[in-house]
């Protein structure tokens, strides 16, 4: 898990944790603690969901990204072996005009 989503659900469970504890010691009749706490409940649900698509975002574009530059990477990589490939081709190409001068100094005229 990476550091911003264990920050979330650390702010999350802490938010969690003390509004139960604020409303289980609040002086209140017990079918309105309950309904507080429901309340509380569904509220730190949706705020969960919320961070869950914010993550879910987050990541998606992250790896879209990521995918991207690797693409970007992979097509430079391909064409600079292009490009060292020609420069080789060209280089054996000249040694082989130089062998074939030598080799025409050794044949019967």
């Amino acid at each position: 898990m990476n550091k911003s989503s264990s920050t979330v659900l650390g702010i999350l469970a802490g938010t969690a944790i003390g509004a139960a504890l604020g409303i289980l010691f609040a002086p209140d009749k017990g079918s309105a603690t309950r309904k507080r706490i429901a309340d509380e409940a569904n509220s730190a649900k949706d705020k969960l969901a919320e961070n869950a698509k914010y993550l879910k975002e987050n990541m998606v574009n992250g790896f879209s990204t990521k995918k991207q530059t690797l693409e970007d990477q992979v097509e430079d990589l391909v064409s600079d072996v292009s490009y060292k490939t020609e420069d080789v081709i060209t280089a054996l190409e000249k040694k082989l005009g130089e062998l074939k001068e030598e080799n025409k100094k050794f044949q019967k005229a």
